[in-house]
Parts: C-alpha cells; sequence; structure tokens
C-alpha cells in the first residue's frame, strides 16, 4: 500500500545526560559502600537518591523516533529506551510548505525564515547526509530522517511539496 509507512531511526545518543548517567552510578556505589562502613541513615538517603536520579536520567538516554505515514499525515512518535512511546506531533502533508533533503537547492528560498526548529532526526551529518527538512505551516521547521519509502509515499501524494533531489 502505497499510503502506509512506518519508519523507525535511532537519535544520537545524548552525551551530557550520560556523562550524567555514570557520574550518578559511581555517587550510588560509593555512597552504597560508606553506607556499609558507616551504617549512617545519611549514606543510604544519599546512595537511594543517586541510584533512582541514574535510573531516571537513564530512561531518556536512548531515544528513537518512530514516523508513521498514513493518509496524508505523518505522526511523530519518541521511544524512550525502547520502553516508553510518547506522541511528540501529528502534521497534515497539506499544511506543509516544503519537505526536501537538508542541502537541497529547494530550500533556497526558504533559508532566511526565523522561528522554531524541532529536530526528530538522527542528531547528526552522516556520509551521505540522508535528513530531511521539513517547513510547516506557521513558520515551523523540523528535521526528519525519513525511509527511502516514506519519502516516496509523501511525493506520490503531494508531488508539489515533497522533493527527493
Amino acid at each position: 500500500m502505497d499510503g502506509y509507512v512506518e519508519c523507525l531511526v535511532k537519535a544520537k545518543p545524548n552525551t551530557l545526560a550520560k556523562v550524567g548517567k555514570a557520574a550518578l552510578i559511581v555517587l550510588a556505589v560509593i555512597m552504597a559502600l560508606l553506607l556499609f562502613m558507616t551504617m549512617s541513615w545519611f549514606f543510604m538517603i544519599l546512595a537511594i537518591a543517586a541510584g533512582a536520579g541514574a535510573y531516571f536520567v537513564g530512561m531518556y538516554t536512548e531515544v528513537e523516533y518512530e514516523y508513521l505515514y498514513l493518509d496524508k499525515e505523518i505522526t511523530v512518535d519518541k521511544v524512550y529506551n525502547q520502553s516508553r512511546r510518547k506522541r511528540a506531533g501529528v502534521y497534515s502533508l497539506d499544511k506543509v510548505e516544503i519537505f526536501a533533503p537538508i542541502k537541497s537547492y529547494h530550500l533556497d528560498n526558504f533559508g532566511k525564515r526565523e522561528g522554531k526548529v524541532t529536530d526528530y532526526s538522527i542528531g547528526y551529518e552522516d556520509q551521505p547526509d540522508l535528513r530531511y527538512v521539513m517547513y510547516y505551516e506557521g513558520g515551523e521547521k523540523f528535521l526528519f530522517s525519513p525511509s527511502p519509502e516514506m519519502v516516496k509515499a509523501m511525493k506520490s501524494q503531494s508531488p508539489r511539496k515533497v522533493f527527493s533531489d
């Protein structure tokens, strides 16, 4: 079916979150060792707090984006740690101004626009760069890393707005 495509991409891990998680794990281990040596409630509370902090920070370090294209509608979900899902947005292809590769000449007229930029892509420039830019009604700019099948399905529905160069 041409009107339905699903795509899952893994985003670049947040380095600061990974460092924070590692630091909290080390802190929890140190506090647990101090707890066993001193049997102090203070170290127990700190060890539990550091462990809980490491757990919650770890839940958000691995992010994947799931794109679903169905009936002229792009749905983006964030998948945290391959277990929790959160709807990031739903975008109608009718309200898209342009959807093109990030280095496309079709985006030349849109280069000077100021506005909110939301990154749903892999988060880095790959070789070749397969990220796409979508300018949406109201001046919003979105970055995606869709599969070629998704771009083809979108282009078949809206050939004047979707480009694959």
